[in-house]
């Protein structure tokens, strides 16, 4: 047991004390300076891609390698002195190349003049962190608040790489026709996120085929995402303000977040909601097993119960909740779950296209009762003595009045 924890329980087990593990340190460190003595190397720069040095015979002698051949493992290719073989100069990731530098000139007008622009690409996966870039030149100019809604408005085709959408800002919104690798929307900080399947996939079914990668919304603090497809595994972990809608999820979804709203419209996989201690999830639990895959030990399951006042004026309405161009469905999460659950759920047939989302709203008496609010304990405690302190300030200032 490590001493990197903070759980008392945890704590308790380990007898020794932090200087000895580096008294431990300091032991290694030694021994590996007498090893280094022994062949010949006065640092560890020295020793990398020395093969010659590797002593294999216990490995490739043993019984259990019988009939494998190793000759390429250990393969010395003998380059010349003029060869490095270890890091010994900068790499050149020959940024000026990459494609936020046009994304940012073609967004000029929005930057400095905060006039509208709508912009058209192309992306692959050699394309990394794309829009990360451009909401840095969002945040140098306009701070973390950024700009209005969807200033700037790119639409992109093809698959993205890596951390697509990558601490994108407010007012920056990328829409793509496509797929995208892992860590979409880390770090998110305001702006928005959609990703649908090209108009060439004729032959998938969006809801069960994987349109995002692992690791998606990781440390996100704001904005929306909206995925017409499944998420791979620990989708929205460490998500902290982010709000999202998939259409399923792999293992350990929503995994240690304190914040934020997700909704899932399909299946998760196991270990949903393991150390989530804030914000809310709403899973449709369409098999009514869904409680045998959340991580209960920080959160409860509860329904979405029917708001029929609520209902009847939300249903009349059109467009997003009022706020500042963005939806807005963080207030008082202890209610109004129907109503914020519809409207995430009509943004995202709005604005993805997805016929799972509308065969639901098309069928809302029948499928409200099928989802699943996963509520993190502490957190609704938290929300309700905030309430309490609130309403008696409030109070005190009407009797003093």
């Amino acid at each position: 047991v490590g001493v990197a924890t903070q759980d008392p329980v945890l704590r308790r087990r380990f007898n020794g004390k932090p200087e000895h593990i580096i008294n431990y340190f300091f032991f290694v460190a030694e021994e590996v300076r007498q090893i280094m003595a022994e062949l010949g190397f006065t640092s560890i720069d020295e020793m990398v891609g020395q093969i010659d040095c590797l002593d294999h015979r216990k490995a490739t002698e043993h019984c259990k390698a019988s009939g494998l051949d190793f000759s390429n493992l250990f393969h010395d290719p003998k380059m010349g002195p003029d060869v490095g073989i270890f890091h010994n100069e900068s790499q050149n990731h020959h940024l000026e190349k990459i494609l936020d530098r046009e994304l940012i000139r073609q967004a000029t007008p929005a930057l400095e003049k905060k006039t509208p622009v709508q912009i058209q690409t192309d992306i692959n996966n050699s394309h990394r962190s794309a829009g990360t870039m451009l909401s840095g030149q969002v945040a140098r100019r306009h701070g973390h608040e950024g700009l209005p809604d969807d200033t700037i408005h790119i639409n992109m085709k093809g698959t993205a790489g890596q951390s697509f959408g990558a601490w994108v800002a407010r007012g920056v919104t990328l829409e793509l026709q496509g797929e995208a690798n892992d860590y979409v929307g880390k770090g998110l900080s305001g702006g928005r996120l959609i990703i649908y399947p090209s108009e060439n996939s004729t032959s998938i079914v969006p809801e069960k085929s994987i349109i995002v990668g692992n690791t998606v919304l990781y440390g996100a603090i704001e904005g929306e995402c909206y995925f017409r497809g499944a998420a791979g595994e620990r989708f929205a972990v460490r998500n902290s303000g982010a709000i999202a809608v998939v259409e399923g999820v792999g293992d350990h979804g929503c995994e240690y977040m304190t914040g934020g709203v997700v909704a899932v419209l399909g299946g998760t996989g196991r270990n949903f909601a393991a150390g989530m201690s804030g914000g809310i999830a709403y899973v449709l639990d369409e098999s009514g097993t869904f409680a045998n895959r959340c991580n209960l030990s920080m959160v409860e399951l509860e329904p979405v119960p029917e708001e029929e006042e609520l209902m009847d004026k939300f249903h009349h309405q059109a467009g997003d909740i009022a706020h500042k161009g963005r939806v807005d469905v963080t207030g008082d999460m202890t209610r109004y779950d129907e109503e914020r659950l519809h409207q995430l759920i009509t943004n995202h047939h709005r604005y993805t296209g997805s016929q799972r989302a509308r065969n639901i709203l098309e069928h809302w008496d029948a499928y409200r009762p099928k989802f699943v609010k996963v509520m993190p304990v502490e957190y609704r405690r938290a929300l309700m003595e905030i309430q309490n302190a609130t309403a008696k300030r409030t109070r005190t200032r009407g009797q003093a009045g």
